[in-house]
Formats: C-alpha cells, structure tokens, sequence
C-alpha cells in the first residue's frame, strides 16, 4: 500500500520501521517541527524524522497540520491510507476523509479504556495487569473511533513507563502490519467502542510527580513507576528535590502511628517512609543536580536519621 505515515517520538519509529520493511510504500513522514534541546538550545529532530532521513522518505513538518497550506500539502503526496503513531496533533475531518481507506492510528491501550496522551504512564499506576494496542479508524473525536484490531500485553509486577513502552511499540509495530493488508481487502469489521466503558488520560506533566505521602504506599510505589523515566516521582529531602526510583512496598496494609513522610527506618541499603497505609521501602534514588543512585551510595554522602520527615 502506499502510505503517509504521521508520528513523532521512538514510539512511532517501530511502527514506520515495520511498515518499511513488509514491503509497504511510504509516500511521506509527516512530524513534528524541530525542536531545542536542553542549555545549549541546539536543534533536535523528532526521532521519526530521523529514521525518514536514515530510509530517504521525503519529511514535512507543518506547525499546524489543520493550516490550510499544510492541507494542500497532504494532497500531493500519493496515498491510500494515513498511519498515524502519537503524531501530536490533531487531524480535521477534511484530512481524515482524503485518503481512499482514511486514517487510522496505533493507540497505546486497550480502548475504549484511556482515552488520551498518556495511557502507558496511567494504566501503571492504577494498578491494570495488562494492556495492549488497539489499531483504530480515526473520527473527529478523541480516541474513540471504531477498533479495528487489538493485541494484549500484560504488565509485569516491577513494570516502568520505560519498559512498557518498548513492549507497546514493539506490539503495535507488528499488529499494524498485521492490519494493513485487511484493510485493503476489508475484510475487516469495525466495532464501535462502548461508551460506557471509556476513561480519559490527561497529558503528564511534572507536577503530578510531586509525591503524596498521606496516599497508600502501594499507590505511591506504581507511582514511581508509572512517572519513571519521565516527568518522574519526586519528594523534597531538606529542601532539595528528590526524585524516587527503584521501591517496594512494605507492611502495606499497616496503618502507621508516625506522620506521613516520615523516615521509620535506615539501613544500608534502603530506607523506610511511613505512608498514608504501609511503608515505602528505597532503593535508588536521584538528588537533583546529580545521577541516579543507590541508597547505600546515597547514604554515604547524604546521611539519614530515623524521625526526619520527606515532603
């Protein structure tokens, strides 16, 4: 099939890369303009440009994909279908009606359930044993086309947003692959999602790292995981900002006579919080301005006391 192929971060590059190489046609990269990295400001490309670069596919990069330019753009290039990967921007009803077989888009759930910009971070932490990839023909609005096809993929005990992650592109890699040739045969029958079974994600950003210790040390710990590598789930420890990593939860249907975010415990290789239910045991840790670390290389230059209070 010939295809224009629309997304943006790593997760969408497994998905062009699988397109790629069962033979298919990309006519086009459509992406995300360029972007400055850290202090030094220097430009980045979005990694699906990259890869575009790296395989010679021609790039374009609209501010506004609605734009009416940006709409005439679309039109010259030569395609049956838009695959559409975490793009970031949203598609008008004019675009979504251009192709022959319209667009269609790698959802990172199991929809209708977590609608949205981030159900990979949010299914960890409300504690889902699993999730998967739903391949979804584009409407006007928000995740909630017809499901075409999906794949399950469970969660595992100690899962991060990091891990899930390549698990979701690497399944949503192989299932569009799987669906492109039954959507040119249609040989596919689209099933309308239940509307009583849909939630909604919000976008992460970092001020929902910032840890609530009167919350259970069970949530606070898929917390930690679910926000791990990025905004991050973070503490302050005398002032300085402390982001958690590597925890487990201990005692945790315990109700503790100790305030909420106090150290209960000190050991060489971890330290104990008192939680809202339960303790939260730390294992690696990372203080702001250095790398991350274990607790007993953090202890050797930051030396804790039982009774000093986190938050």
């Amino acid at each position: 099939m010939k295809i224009v192929f629309m997304g943006t971060p790593d997760y969408a590059v497994e998905a062009l890369e699988a397109i790629l190489a069962a033979g298919h046609t990309i006519t086009a990269v459509v992406t995300q303009p360029d972007k400055p990295k850290g202090r030094s400001g220097q430009m980045q490309f979005p990694p699906v440009k990259e890869c575009a670069i790296r395989h010679q596919i021609p790039v374009y990069q609209p501010l506004k994909i609605k734009a009416p330019d940006a709409v005439e753009q679309l039109r010259t290039y030569e395609a049956e279908v838009f695959v559409v990967a975490a793009f970031g921007q949203i598609l008008s009803k004019e675009i979504l009606q251009m192709p022959r077989y319209g667009c269609i888009n790698i959802h990172a759930s199991l929809l209708p359930k977590y609608r949205g910009a981030a159900p990979i971070n949010q299914c960890i932490i409300d504690g889902e044993k699993e999730t998967g990839v739903t391949i979804m023909q584009m409407d006007e609005g928000v995740d909630n086309g017809d499901i075409l096809t999906q794949k399950i993929v469970p969660i595992a005990k100690k899962e991060t947003a990091g891990s899930l992650f390549d698990k979701l592109a690497q399944a949503g890699a192989q299932l569009i692959v799987e669906t492109l040739p039954l959507i040119e045969q249609q040989t596919i029958t689209p099933v309308k999602q239940d509307e009583s079974q849909s939630s909604h994600v919000r976008m992460m950003d970092k001020s929902l790292g910032k840890i609530d210790w009167t919350k259970d040390a069970t949530f606070i710990e898929r917390l930690v995981r679910g926000l791990d590598p990025w905004p991050s789930a973070y503490t302050l420890m005398e002032g300085k900002h402390v982001k958690l990593w590597g925890c487990d939860v201990v005692s945790a249907d315990e109700k503790n006579i100790e305030k909420a975010g106090t150290i209960v415990e000190v050991a060489k290789d971890y330290f104990d919080v008192a939680c809202g239910v339960g303790k939260l045991r730390v294992y690696t840790l990372q203080i702001e301005g250095k790398k991350r670390m274990d607790t007993r290389s953090f202890l050797l230059g930051n030396p804790l006391n039982k009774g000093m209070c986190l938050g």
